[in-house]
């Protein structure tokens, strides 16, 4: 695959950077953290080269002197949100995240849940936490947020939030998700540090949108349609614009609160040391680019995979129509359809040609293999075969797994366990191949070749299962579904 981005350089120049920041304030320094800290799959994707744990990892040589605080919205808890890469709501990833920063040798201070009205699925998780030894506190919703700021900088606005305790130099604010309310507690926790004798600080970390590219460089694009559901918008920063006469990008919700932290930070400091939203900011992704044709077409495969993703939510009744539309909209700006994406094509053409669900996939040379439902297997799984012996070198020919082996599990499925779809799923394929390797050459060469699956695209003219999508998303493949079920004629059966 070719890669776009310079991680090492990004590692080098981003930790500096935020270096810097943290001395400027010296005694106690905010930092919000946008985006996921150690798992950071949207950012590897429109930026082939980034690793999903580049901030951990530039992070941790400062363990020593943070601690961390995780942000959930009462909201988010209430509607069971999930997180879309991980199929888990935000509340587990609360306690999955809380888990994998001790392992890595972090503190963890305190979860707080804000947008807090008295939902009683809030206090219910409240109490979870607290039978876990896990502190928690509340910020409430201030009503007219963010643009009552005579409220919101008030004892009777950020005043009324929990004061969050905290023990270290450098607190980090991150979430489970956009949208969870991690600025508005960085800045109740300046408003509240001040109350009690302590002038804190604050920066933000967040890689989108990179404010340095153009407003409509499909790697900002991209955001958008990540962040559709929450209608974020990307924006030229007018503050920065008045300030250096200079072009910088952000989005509406930091442009928004801006003049919030402006009020705030004057009446702490006497003077606010930003001048914009952008300055706030922390992130040098932009600078690491080094090929930004694949940045850009990566980019765009991203827009075309969540408008997939938004299409098959609300074929499942999870969302309403207005996501999908935002993000068709994007693909006027970005100046594509979802024939850009060269496996829909493919996919497409051969559930037309052969009347049945299909799947293709692109591998890393650009080879397209594709496969179409059989009465043995799905056209998942049966891709996954076709793929595994063109990487392996074995003639299409081959029945990797003998029709005899494939007709008792069949048998199991649907005389014990009263499945009615018959045919093997991935995971069943790959178990079957599994066994089969201790005494079968080919099986082994191929199974030898998965790895080379990661970062591969996939499309399905059907909706594929949970168990497929978990499947595809360990191996690292990039999967998207037309939003349509499997037919019920007796030979989909």
């Amino acid at each position: 695959m070719k890669y776009g981005f310079d991680n090492d350089k990004y590692l080098r120049i981003q930790s500096e950077h935020i270096k810097e920041r943290i001395a400027k304030f010296g005694n106690k320094l905010y930092l919000e953290l946008g985006g996921k800290l150690f798992d950071d799959h949207h950012a590897s994707r429109v930026l082939p080269g980034f690793q999903p744990d580049s901030k951990l990892r530039m992070l941790s040589n400062l363990a020593d002197k943070a601690e961390i605080i995780i942000v959930i919205s009462a909201i988010d808890i209430e509607k069971n949100k999930v997180r879309g890469d991980l199929g888990i709501t935000y509340d587990m990833d609360v306690l999955r995240l809380r888990e994998e920063f001790m392992k890595r040798g972090f503190l963890v201070g305190s979860v707080v849940i804000t947008h807090y009205n008295g939902q009683a699925s809030a206090d219910a998780f409240r109490e979870k936490l607290s039978r876990m030894n896990i502190t928690s506190y509340c910020h409430y919703t201030i009503e007219g947020y963010p643009n009552n700021v005579a409220l919101i900088d008030s004892d009777e606005g950020f005043g009324k939030n929990d004061y969050v305790m905290t023990s270290r130099p450098l607190v980090i604010v991150t979430a489970p998700g956009p949208g969870s309310g991690k600025m508005a507690v960085c800045l109740s926790q300046l408003y509240n540090e001040h109350k009690h004798g302590v002038e804190a600080g604050y920066a933000k970390f967040e890689t989108f949108p990179v404010w340095n590219l153009p407003l409509k460089h499909p790697v900002n694009i991209a955001y958008e349609a990540a962040t559709a559901d929450l209608n974020d918008v990307n924006m030229i920063d007018p503050f920065h614009l008045e300030a250096y006469g200079e072009t910088a990008i952000n989005y509406n919700r930091d442009i928004e609160i801006f003049p919030v932290l402006n009020a705030l930070f004057e009446g702490i400091y006497g003077h606010n040391p930003y001048k914009s939203p952008t300055d706030m900011g922390v992130n040098m992704v932009g600078f690491c680019i080094n090929d930004d044709e694949v940045c850009c077409d990566a980019s765009r495969n991203e827009i075309i995979r969540r408008y997939f993703n938004a299409l098959n939510k609300f074929a499942q009744g999870e969302t309403n129509d207005s996501e999908v539309n935002k993000i068709a909209l994007l693909f006027n700006q970005a100046k594509i359809d979802v024939s850009y994406r060269r496996v829909v094509t493919a996919a497409r053409s051969r559930a037309e040609r052969d009347d049945a669900p299909s799947s293709a996939i692109e591998l890393s040379d650009g080879t397209i293999i594709t496969a179409q439902t059989s009465p043995l297997l799905g056209p998942s799984a049966a891709l996954l075969l076709n793929a595994m012996k063109h990487l392996a070198g074995i003639d299409h020919s081959v029945k990797l797994i003998p029709q005899e082996m494939i007709e008792p599990i069949q048998a199991m499925k649907i005389n014990c366990l009263h499945s009615l779809n018959p045919r093997l799923h991935t995971d069943e394929v790959l178990v079957a191949l599994a066994v089969l390797s201790t005494r079968d050459e080919n099986c082994r060469l191929a199974l030898a070749e998965l790895e080379k699956l990661k970062g591969c695209q996939m499309h399905s003219t059907v909706m594929l299962g949970e168990v497929d999508h978990k499947i595809f998303q360990k191996l690292g493949v990039g999967l998207t579904c037309d939003p349509a079920k499997k037919r019920n004629k007796k030979k989909d059966l």
